[in-house]
């Protein structure tokens, strides 16, 4: 796994806002039924996403969430480093408690270029990449049912 489903949730549900908002707030539970995300679940990380400062929601009439900067300023890693903390890419991948170039695991060799590989894509994709990948895939799944 790259990264907990917590995280994902997030990036779809931040995506979904990207595609979906034109910059007005969108209520949490219409995030959660277009998306398939339990309610309470999303909540929970639309918090952790505000206080990142990644979100902005306002509570009342008019109120709901949108992005605290414009898509293409989100990246990926983003989102990760506020949900997951960043930790799990620099893990071990077999789980020793230790575990680096002096010390590795026998996983470690072919373990390393994935992970940069994963790091380097969490980096240099944003939020707005990622919308007009989604858009592009369903403009492709509609053209070929």
């Amino acid at each position: 796994m790259i990264y907990s489903n917590a995280c994902e949730y997030g990036i779809r549900a931040m995506v979904y806002l990207v595609r979906r908002s034109e910059g007005k707030r969108v209520l949490l539970k219409d995030i959660a039924e277009n998306e398939g995300i339990p309610g309470p679940f999303l909540g929970k990380v639309f918090q952790t996403l505000v206080k990142a400062g990644l979100l902005n929601s306002s509570k009342g009439p008019g109120g709901g969430y949108r992005l605290a900067r414009a898509a293409e300023a989100i990246k990926l890693h983003d989102i990760y480093l506020a949900i997951d903390g960043g930790k799990e890419l620099d893990a071990c991948a077999a789980g020793l408690s230790e575990c680096n170039d002096q010390l590795p695991c026998p996983l470690h060799d072919t373990w390393q270029p994935i992970r940069e590989s994963i790091k380097s894509y969490l980096a240099n994709t944003t939020l707005a990449d990622m919308a007009r990948a989604v858009e592009g895939k369903r403009a492709r799944l509609a053209q070929n049912p």
